[in-house]
């Protein structure tokens, strides 16, 4: 079976991410080389779910989870984040918001048929901004513990915080909006289907 190209950028944003490491390493930004060890490692996960939960995921998670990933360990450690602010931090939390409400989406859907849940389709859009907006909301908690009690400078004040919420919120709003008009055309079990594989028939 042909591979898609979108699986082949996200080994290229891994790559990246690899390249990047050994950057941090030859500058001695060892915490960057720490973030970006964790960020490789992660970018790993969807590959480990699809060979030993026998759930086939979409490339595309693949590829945002590469890209969110990149864009987060290029910004620390080639400076992107101060060199573009703050055009390129507003991108990164727009993209990471759209991957994060992608995984939502998948994970209940695919929750909803291992446990019989039967979630209405409002409760499926609602649950996909939620958990957006409560992983953005811990990610700036970790921002303003690390600034301060490390000293570094990852909040840029009030404004930038409540920017970064918002364009989390745009890309969940976006993942939504779409999830909810699949859900209109297909049911759950056809979208689910290509992810599942066929349960034999019971004699």
């Amino acid at each position: 079976m042909k591979r898609p190209i979108g699986l082949y950028l996200a080994y290229l944003f891994q790559f990246l991410i690899a390249a990047n490491i050994f950057i941090a390493l030859s500058l001695g930004e060892y915490s960057q080389v720490f973030g970006g060890v964790l960020a490789l490692g992660l970018t790993l996960v969807p590959a480990i779910v699809t060979r030993r939960g026998n759930i086939t995921l979409p490339w595309e998670i693949n590829l945002l989870v590469a890209l969110s990933l990149y864009l987060h360990v290029a910004g620390g450690v080639r400076g992107f984040y101060d060199l573009y602010y703050p055009y390129y931090d507003k991108v990164a939390h727009l993209i990471s918001g759209i991957t994060v409400s992608v995984l939502a989406f998948v994970a209940v859907l695919l929750l909803d048929r291992f446990s019989r849940l039967n979630l209405s389709r409002w409760m499926i859009v609602g649950f996909i901004i939620i958990f957006a907006m409560a992983m953005e909301g811990f990610w700036e908690i970790y921002e303003w513990l690390f600034d301060t009690f490390l000293g570094t400078n990852l909040q840029h004040g009030l404004d930038d915080t409540m920017l970064d919420m918002i364009f989390v919120l745009i890309g969940a709003v976006i993942v939504a909006l779409t999830g909810n008009r699949y859900l209109s055309e297909f049911s759950k079990e056809e979208l689910t289907g290509k992810m599942v594989p066929k349960e034999p028939r019971r004699e």
